[in-house]
């Protein structure tokens, strides 16, 4: 199984992409992974915008991807539950594990609706930069809490 990181919006700022990077690399030991990122249309309207970053995330799946939309309103869980998820799909053969990051405005309905499961960080407002510090923390994390390594301390 592939784990795919995408967001929406610039590259790493500079002063997260050494621990962005860090948390990535270390991930590489578990599965293979990448970043992807989607620029933002260049749109006024906040309701088109979310429709046209919908539209990129949603052109860029292929079949068998399982895709997990990170929104604010989707089900919280803790670091042995994100285990539990991604172990689930690894021994259910799917082929890309996709966890996206929605643009300033959130996700469109149509890629909350496609999505196979939609998951809440915290019902804090993280930026958007520091959301991708915490989500490859946490996919490392739980590459470590399916191998009963050390790093998660329970």
């Amino acid at each position: 199984m592939k784990i795919s990181l995408w967001t929406i919006g610039k590259q790493h700022d500079p002063q997260l992409k050494k621990s962005i990077d860090d948390f990535t690399g270390r991930i590489k030991h578990y599965y293979p992974v990448e970043w992807k990122y989607f620029a933002p249309p260049k749109i006024s309207d906040r309701n088109e915008l979310m429709r046209a970053e919908g539209g990129l995330v949603l052109s860029a799946l292929r079949p068998g991807d399982y895709l997990i939309a990170l929104d604010e309103h989707g089900k919280q869980l803790d670091s042995p539950q994100l285990a539990e998820l991604i172990e689930k799909q690894s021994f259910q053969s799917t082929k890309n594990l996709v966890f996206v990051i929605g643009g300033a405005f959130g996700f469109d309905k149509a890629v909350l609706d496609k999505a196979d499961f939609v998951w809440s960080l915290s019902k804090l407002t993280f930026p958007h930069q520091l959301v991708r510090l915490i989500l490859a923390e946490q996919v490392y994390r739980a590459c470590t809490i399916i191998r009963n390594e050390k790093y998660h301390h329970s």
